[in-house]
């Protein structure tokens, strides 16, 4: 149990299926007590229940990120959190010229500033306990050119370089910042949004030629939680069949 007597916080984690109910499930098998937060009550309940269900802790917080006075109450409901996870996350696509102001700003809004100040408000416990781990989800987009891919690529560029700054604002204090880059997974959130078609284009695309699973991402974060990784910080792991290796 290398997570034992640890408090995890993982956004967008309100809905089974997802990577985040994955990471939540994960963190919580190994010992975590897991705070799952998401839009949709129903929805996080239901992952609440599977972790419970397998022998887990888990407890929902329903918040939207579009929101900085939600951001701000998730931060307080959770309290004292030793991991956190920012893998909540919003997405549109289309070529930039026929991009709309209002899903340009709730992309950035959720992905970029909510991830910003969530964290500005869990690190301080953090520094002064002298411990913890924070892991950002990014994504293959945030380093490869992708079309109809700007906006969200841009914020997890931007994710990126937080990663970086932030390990160097705190790690002398004992926390940890790194992030995950998934490839495609077989998460719903991504074969919903991409569709059957571009699903397998990108799939051929893949060294191995295969789709990645939300358990090979959570696999990782679980590494980046842990004292297994006590000398990792800053950086940002490619969990993505070699795909960004092209």
């Amino acid at each position: 149990m290398e997570l034992k007597n640890k408090t995890a916080l993982i956004t967008g984690a309100g809905a089974v299926g997802g990577i985040g109910a994955e990471i939540a499930r994960v963190l919580a098998e190994a010992g975590a007590s897991v705070v799952v937060s998401g839009r949709h009550a129903a929805r996080g309940e239901e992952v609440v229940k599977e972790v419970v269900d397998k022998g887990g802790n888990a407890r929902f917080v329903l918040a939207d990120l579009e929101n900085l006075d939600d951001v701000a109450r998730l931060a307080q409901e959770a309290g004292a959190v030793d991991i956190l996870v920012n893998n909540a996350a919003a997405l549109t696509m289309g070529p930039t010229v026929e991009q709309e102001l209002e899903g340009y700003e709730r992309v950035f809004d959720v992905n970029v500033r909510a991830t910003y100040f969530l964290t500005a408000k869990i690190a301080p416990a953090m520094v002064a306990k002298g411990e913890g781990s924070i892991i950002n989800l990014s994504s293959l987009a945030g380093k490869l050119a992708m079309p109809g891919m700007s906006v969200y690529g841009a914020t997890k560029a931007a994710i990126e370089s937080l990663t970086r700054n932030w390990a160097e604002e705190w790690s002398a204090s004992g926390v940890r910042v790194n992030a995950i880059a998934p490839g495609t997974v077989n998460s719903e959130f991504v074969s919903g949004a991409l569709g059957a078609e571009v699903f397998e284009f990108l799939r051929q695309e893949v060294p191995n030629k295969r789709i990645g699973t939300t358990n090979e991402i959570a696999q990782a974060v679980l590494f980046l939680a842990s004292d297994k990784s006590s000398f990792i910080t800053g950086a940002t792991i490619a969990v993505d069949g070699g795909r960004t290796i092209r």
